[in-house]
């Protein structure tokens, strides 16, 4: 049978409502909210916090967005592993331990090139090398950059974690236990440590900038999958809070001082060590997290038998990558 005019119309609209349908079935509906963390080593999430930039670009979606505190990389990644948040904020080496012991996370933005973490001590401690750490009382946050850093120090010097005493405490602990002389060093971590420094004199007695690894916005792959367009306006508000932070020095020291309750001093020691013009994606990233990565597979932390290269290949997504702004 020869279709008419009227059967063509009536199909040709029968499959334009299928492709409407079709269509919201792969778009996946909008969350109710997105949850990020905010946390005072990432500078850039505390403005984006303060001002309001990434409730504003959502407010016409009617998404409400809830800030968790992270207190380390490990906190923030062990909410991404439970589902708990959808971005988090952690230094590169840390995310990359993480998604090698199977958390599914993809590193899509640079929220700054820190020199965050060194060794610690007192004055009076003698500790004046890693290779002085043999046998000794050390806070360190497991699963962190300063942890991360701590062991690469070690291995400078021909030592292993086994040869110091390591105590687990979370970043604030690990100061709080120094000073107190519960222990003899410690893998410090900004803003903190900036304050150790000023306040109670204490020594960064190790210091290496290139090992510290970046620090980037991470987000739970499936809700990247799933929503690819907000991770997008995530990273364009973030992107509004850098530039903001840039051309407003004054208003990030404020920002740090409200969420740290620490002195303008301590801040600006911690703003110093901290490069936020540097926000996409890229090689920089994938050469000091491969380095920490062959660093830490040759101390044992990471099997022999994993693909470093391609490990940091599967954490690092370009795909989402800002125009940057200076």
């Amino acid at each position: 049978m020869i279709p008419t005019r009227r059967s063509l119309l009536v199909s040709a609209l029968a499959l334009a409502a299928l492709g409407g349908l079709l269509g919201r079935e792969v778009r996946a509906e909008d969350p109710k909210e997105i949850r990020l963390d905010w946390a005072t080593y990432n500078p850039v999430g505390l403005v984006l916090k303060e001002k309001g930039f990434l409730e504003e670009a959502l407010a016409s979606r009617g998404i409400k967005v809830r800030w968790v505190q992270s207190l380390g990389s490990n906190k923030a990644l062990e909410f991404l592993n439970a589902g708990a948040i959808d971005f988090g904020s952690a230094a590169g080496a840390a995310a990359l331990v993480a998604r090698i012991n199977g958390n599914p996370i993809k590193a899509v933005y640079a929220f700054s090139r820190p020199e965050w973490t060194a060794l610690v001590t007192r004055k009076d401690t003698g500790i004046a090398k890693p290779a002085d750490l043999k046998g000794k009382r050390v806070a360190v946050t497991r699963g962190t950059d300063p942890h991360i850093f701590l062991i690469r120090a070690l291995q400078s010097a021909g030592l292993t974690e086994r040869d110091a005493k390591l105590v687990l405490l979370q970043h604030p602990d690990g100061r709080t236990a120094l000073d107190r002389g519960d222990v003899d060093a410690w893998a410090g971590l900004d803003p903190m440590m900036a304050a150790a420094e000023i306040e109670n004199g204490d020594l960064l007695f190790y210091r290496d900038a290139a090992a510290n690894t970046w620090g980037l916005l991470d987000v739970r792959e499936e809700f990247a999958r799933a929503h690819p367009d907000l991770v997008r306006t995530v990273i364009a508000a973030y992107e509004r809070a850098r530039a903001y932070a840039l051309a407003n020095p004054q208003a990030l020291s404020a920002a740090l001082v409200a969420a740290t309750k620490l002195p303008e001093p301590v801040i600006a020691r911690q703003i110093e060590r901290t490069d936020l013009s540097q926000p996409t994606i890229g090689q920089a990233q994938a050469d000091s997290i491969r380095a920490a990565g062959l660093a830490l597979q040759q101390a044992g932390v990471i099997p022999a038998t994993t693909d470093v290269a391609a490990a940091v290949e599967g954490l690092l997504d370009a795909g989402f990558n800002p125009v940057a702004t200076r």
